[in-house]
């Protein structure tokens, strides 16, 4: 598991095994290959092309950090689209060379009718290539590694590989954290600013070490009432595998072995940060709460809370845009539909689990 060629064989044998794919996931990991040794071979060139890349200063970066369905998406999004920071589009991780971005970019059009994101239901996640995305992302397709590879594809295997993608048990912070700052510079550069904001839901059981290695990083850390959180992000994660695979023909003993996994390392995402938190490892300074229903019903002064963390002054266009987005927030209700007994779980066992929640974050 230390090595790509041992991750992607790893992941056929699992796919083959359980959905009968052998051809398709094998093409995929070499695919990722391909596009990894490209990206290698570009970005050593991208500094003779854009000297901005050469400029050492230290990121200032904004991540916003929080388990799937907890709001990170649309923050995310909202900081980007009004130019807080730069975010980094999908196509950008899967190509992130700039002199790579330069040639593809025409092929855009072309490429989307191949995207997987083709397999997302939009009513759970609207996404595409261009749109802006988690940085988690980023690293799959970089070293076919981290927490997506295990909760779409690895957590299929006969034995449990959870541990394999604990940072606790194996250390890759170093790799990824050096992925991630060549990445964002790129994307400073690309979009002419001088901050990036990113998304990472797998940050929060090593933010201590991130924000060492990023002392000028802050976080914007989202929560979420575990009953609505758990079954949303089963939901996305089971829709995208029944589109691609067809996760609910699975037998059942199948499907329940792996929605065990994926819901205790879910849960595991939210404790260890909050273990991190309580015992002090992680600078009150550095990292803000954000609740979810604060997002969703007092926008407009949780807003000027986040933009002061961040040492943002609001330009005039910025307030009217979180004027605007305030009444609209007070009035959404998401398409996606989803219950607990579909993916095994009952709310007494949900409460029991995550009751450091409920007692120190809502």
């Amino acid at each position: 598991m230390n090595t790509l060629p041992s991750r992607i064989w790893r992941a056929r044998a699992a796919l083959a095994q359980t959905f009968g794919a052998r051809l398709g996931p094998l093409l995929t990991g070499l695919g990722v290959s391909s596009l990894r040794i490209a990206g290698i071979a570009g970005m050593a060139l991208d500094p003779l092309f854009f000297p901005k890349l050469r400029d050492p200063a230290p990121l200032r970066p904004i991540v916003v950090v929080g388990n799937p369905r907890t709001g990170t998406t649309f923050l995310h999004r909202f900081l980007v689209s009004h130019r807080v920071g730069a975010g980094t589009e999908l196509w950008q991780m899967l190509y992130p060379s700039l002199v790579e971005q330069r040639v593809v970019r025409p092929a855009l059009p072309l490429l989307e009718r191949f995207s997987p994101t083709r397999f997302h239901n939009p009513a759970a996640h609207e996404t595409g290539l261009t749109a802006v995305e988690t940085d988690d992302a980023s690293l799959f397709f970089r070293h076919f590694d981290g927490f997506f590879l295990y909760g779409f594809l690895l957590a299929f295997a006969d034995e449990d590989l959870r541990h394999h993608f604990d940072p606790a048990v194996r250390d890759t912070n170093a790799r990824d954290f050096a992925w991630l700052e060549a990445l964002w510079r790129r994307t400073q550069v690309s979009h002419g600013q001088d901050r990036v904001v990113a998304k990472l839901f797998s940050l929060g059981p090593r933010l201590p070490a991130f924000l060492g290695a990023f002392p000028q990083a802050r976080v914007l850390y989202t929560a979420r009432d575990p009953l609505s959180v758990l079954p949303s992000a089963m939901s996305l994660v089971t829709g995208v595998l029944d589109a691609r695979f067809g996760f609910w023909r699975l037998p059942e003993p199948v499907r329940r072995r792996y929605l065990d996994r994926l819901y205790t390392a879910l849960v595991e995402l939210m404790r260890r940060f909050h273990a991190d938190q309580q015992a002090g490892r992680i600078p009150g300074e550095q990292v803000y709460l954000v609740s979810f229903d604060r997002l969703m019903r007092d926008f407009e002064p949780l807003m000027g809370e986040i933009l002061r963390f961040l040492g943002v002054e609001p330009s005039a266009s910025l307030r009217a845009a979180i004027t605007a987005q305030a009444r609209t927030q007070r009035s959404f209700q998401s398409g996606h539909a989803y219950d607990l007994d579909r993916f095994g779980l009952h709310a007494d066992r949900i409460r029991e689990d995550c009751a450091f929640v409920y007692r120190d974050w809502l």
